[in-house]
């Protein structure tokens, strides 16, 4: 217990030394937002990557996926990395950095007013981020908790309120900066902490070949293609989960950000490999938790003989990785969890900071004073998604399947057809935004699982901007920078 207690305290430190160290650096709000435009290709490829997965795979999305689909997990892995990230990079990246450059826009709301030269879409986006943000935000930090619970014994408030202080004071002081150069430590310890608990699962269940023995042992589904829940469930959550980034805002920036066309060529190949990495292993992982956890030895993780599944991973990882490197596994997520919350963080403070205030109420606000207001937006931003937190809505699956499924269905059609379609107008993009989110809100009031809900809201945002602009041709929001 003391090791770990002077383990964390030492990372704690260092996260708010670079904090400091990104204060001095940080100049203006192109600095605090973005970094000044110019990050390499293995610090976006990092911080890309470390953004995207954070203690709600490790806690609650890796148990219960693996739990209800046996090894068919392992697609949304694959999907998370070979789609989320390699097509992210490979048909997005650089149109997105040419976008910003030719728009001049630091931010998606800013992005869609002047592509469909509507103020009132940027104040509608800018609305969306903020509100379906603090779910997604909610949902980390509970996962972050319940892994101080687990390793320190410490009271669930206390804990929530530790992060959530601790959390604001590393953003408020250095923004981006701090977050690339911190990003670059923490990719290295959760590659370290991914493959230290491939090797740990394996040995316990006896290598490939005795996890497959012990699955097929307990249901012989949970060896086969689509698992025991069949097809639909699993590729509502390999759609939700890696399409949703093709529009996800806090995965967007990162292109704001990066150097060069060849910073994202290099780019591309260092976060599909690290992504390929932490995914595979975290959903192998949450299989394992069917052989080698039960109510008798796992007794924590089980009420009235069912599993709890934000509790399925923690208990995995307490009995299981040798006590000598379960600080690397509380270091693994905690790095996770860090960068995922900077990145949310900063793109709803700017959301407000940037796009409402700004944009509609003071539009000639000096750069310090919209720094500045960044940093309160950011403290403010983590209160109310600790408030939730403290509340514990859902499941963190249920959480993280209604913020991604929401964000990616109000913003799908609009920004990716934005892009990649000169014809889609103001009427595809709003209008797909409003059918996407609407479905996918409805289908999730009526008893849809958010997953399902999610992906068929992204379906229906993507499919119907380019009709609605063929459709309804007009002259505004037609112009391609």
């Amino acid at each position: 217990m003391l090791a770990k207690v002077i383990i964390v305290s030492a990372f704690a430190l260092m996260i708010i030394i670079i904090g400091i160290l990104g204060m001095r650096r940080t100049r203006s709000f192109s600095d605090y937002f973005l970094g000044g435009g110019t990050v390499g290709p293995y610090m976006t490829a990092f911080t890309y990557g470390a953004a995207y997965f954070s203690a709600v795979l490790f806690i609650g999305f890796a148990g219960k996926v693996g739990w209800d689909f046996g090894l068919a997990g392992l697609w949304v892995g694959i999907g998370n990395a070979f789609v989320g990230v390699l097509g992210v990079w490979w048909l997005m990246g650089w149109r997105i950095k040419q976008m910003s450059v030719s728009y001049n826009a630091q931010t998606m709301p800013e992005y869609f007013e002047k592509r469909y030269d509507s103020r009132g879409f940027r104040l509608y986006s800018s609305i969306a981020i903020f509100v379906f943000f603090i779910p997604y935000s909610a949902a980390v930090f509970i996962g972050l908790t319940y892994l101080f619970q687990v390793n320190f014994g410490i009271d669930y408030t206390l804990a929530l309120a530790f992060m959530g202080i601790f959390t604001a004071l590393y953003l408020v002081m250095g923004g981006y900066k701090s977050m690339t150069m911190i990003d670059v430590c923490f990719g290295i310890i959760m590659a370290v902490g991914a493959a230290v608990l491939l090797a740990t699962t394996l040995s316990k269940t006896g290598g490939w070949s005795g996890l497959n023995a012990g699955l097929d042992a307990i249901d012989p589904k949970l060896t086969e293609m689509a698992g025991p829940l069949g097809f639909w469930p699993l590729f509502s959550l390999v759609f939700l989960t890696s399409i949703a980034p093709f529009a996800m805002p806090q995965l967007v920036q990162k292109f704001y950000a990066i150097k060069d066309r060849r910073s994202i060529r290099i780019g591309m190949v260092a976060s599909t490999l690290f992504s390929l990495l932490i995914g595979a292993v975290a959903y192998f992982a949450g299989a394992t938790c069917r052989v080698l956890m039960s109510p008798e030895t796992s007794p924590a993780a089980f009420k009235d003989g069912k599993p709890i599944f934000d509790a399925l991973m923690p208990a995995l990882l307490a009995n299981v990785v040798p006590a000598s490197l379960a600080i690397l596994m509380l270091l693994l997520i905690l790095s996770a969890s860090m960068s995922t919350l900077a990145a949310l963080v900063l793109i709803s403070s700017s959301s407000v900071a940037k796009d409402v205030y700004a944009g509609f109420i003071n539009p000639r606000v000096t750069d310090k004073k919209l720094t500045l207001l960044m940093r309160v937006c950011s403290a403010v931003f983590v209160l109310l998604s600790v408030t939730l937190a403290y509340f514990k809505p859902a499941s963190i699956v249920a959480i993280l399947g209604i913020s991604w499924g929401a964000i990616g269905s109000a913003f799908l059609g609009p920004f990716v057809w934005g892009l990649l379609f000169k014809r889609n107008n103001l009427v595809g993009a709003a209008g797909s935004s409003l059918l996407g989110l609407g479905s996918c809100i409805v289908f999730y009031a009526t008893g849809t699982p958010s997953p399902q809900a999610g992906t068929i809201g992204m379906l229906v945002s993507l499919l119907s901007a380019p009709v609605l602009s063929l459709i309804m041709p007009i002259r505004r929001g037609i112009t391609q920078a």
